[in-house]
């Protein structure tokens, strides 16, 4: 079985390491907001090319907490995409206001840039560009629309640790960068985890107050907050694998570039692209093709392991019903979402493997 993310070989590969930074914090004897956690906060910003960071419980929560600090909140709408994972959307509505969302460039999967300004209302106070898969969003146009019509500009980096856009680290593009630790990502915790980088003080200082029960300083609570604290443990071994990244973020292109290689000839059948202003860091290697479910079918008969990311778009959720959208809303997002297929895509992915999954597909 080739599996789709192989934690298990990602964890043999580091398991002393990681052992024995687990060991030290139960022997500390600190779990909660330490050493580690400050730490780490101080490293992963400094990476992102930030001046401050806040590790939160999870990705959910650094979207949610910064749209919070922002005050952005009911009769408030904040502009992002309907092709992601729903966490983007849910963060917006926790807040009490609406997302309003808008189609996807057809080459990129992410953000159609032309398309922002014609949804821009008076409600309007934010831009959410999610930089899906691992590659940069088109960030300059971005930045240029908010600036115009004085909106702040979060950066869902959820699945682009490291990725680069016209040379600068994501996460220190707009006023925040959001990342999620989940355990599959580019830079994954052993739990959930997740973490705001931002160049604003001001920001940061609120978001840290937020994460803990709104509190700068023990039992003197100036607002209300959350009890969203990224723990010790998962800190540490964050801070382990934060000397890997950039190792396996190479490690990821190499295997985009050998899967291009093999399957840009496959008849109908769409290859991912690096845009000429981005380093896509392949969080998931994405194909297209019409027949996609066949093609599933095909591969996991043969023990290779896929995944759709995202076979639903967040308008059509149910849960999504009273935006009023319908099908045919964003017709690209629908398109593709009937389309796209995940291939198996973490580091100790090896060649063999790749041309075993290609082979499988080219006589798919």
């Amino acid at each position: 079985m080739i599996q789709f993310v192989d934690m298990n070989r990602h964890y043999q590969g580091i398991k002393n390491e990681i052992n024995r930074v687990v060991i030290k914090v139960l022997e500390k004897g600190n779990f909660i907001l330490g050493e580690e956690v400050e730490n780490f906060e101080q490293e992963f910003s400094a990476y992102c090319e930030a001046k401050y960071g806040v590790g939160v419980a999870s990705g959910t929560d650094a979207l949610t907490l910064s749209i919070r600090a922002m005050d952005i909140g009911q009769g408030d709408e904040v502009i992002t995409v309907p092709n992601t994972f729903i966490a983007t959307a849910d963060a917006i509505v926790r807040n009490g206001a609406k997302p309003v969302f808008v189609d996807i460039d057809p080459k990129t999967y992410n953000i159609d840039v032309n398309k922002i300004e014609e949804k821009i209302t008076n409600k309007t106070r934010a831009i959410i560009p999610v930089h899906l898969y691992g590659q940069p969003a088109d960030m300059d146009p971005i930045i240029e629309i908010a600036q115009k019509h004085d909106l702040l500009v979060i950066e869902d980096a959820a699945q682009a640790h490291g990725a680069k856009y016209r040379g600068k680290k994501t996460g220190s593009l707009a006023d925040v960068g959001c990342f999620s630790f989940y355990p599959s990502k580019n830079l994954g915790a052993f739990g959930d985890g997740g973490m705001v980088v931002t160049n604003s003080i001001e920001l940061a200082g609120k978001i840290k107050a937020l994460r803990n029960y709104g509190q700068k300083k023990k039992y003197h609570h100036d607002c209300t907050g959350y009890n969203s604290r990224l723990d010790e443990i998962q800190a540490a071994v964050l801070r382990v694998k934060l000397r890997y990244l950039d190792k396996w973020n190479t490690l990821r292109r190499e295997h985009a570039m050998q899967y291009n290689e093999l399957l840009s000839s496959v008849p109908d059948l769409e290859i991912p692209i690096d845009k000429d202003y981005a380093k896509h860091v392949y969080h998931l290697y994405v194909i297209r093709c019409k027949n996609r479910d066949k093609l599933q079918d095909h591969l996991n008969h043969n023990s290779i392991a896929t995944g759709i990311h995202y076979p639903i778009p967040v308008h059509l959720q149910p849960s999504y019903f009273h935006l009023g959208y319908t099908k045919g809303s964003f017709p690209v997002t629908e398109k593709y979402a009937a389309e796209i297929l995940s291939l198996p895509m973490f580091p100790e992915l090896t060649s063999a493997e790749i041309q075993n999954i290609a082979l499988f597909i080219t006589l798919g």
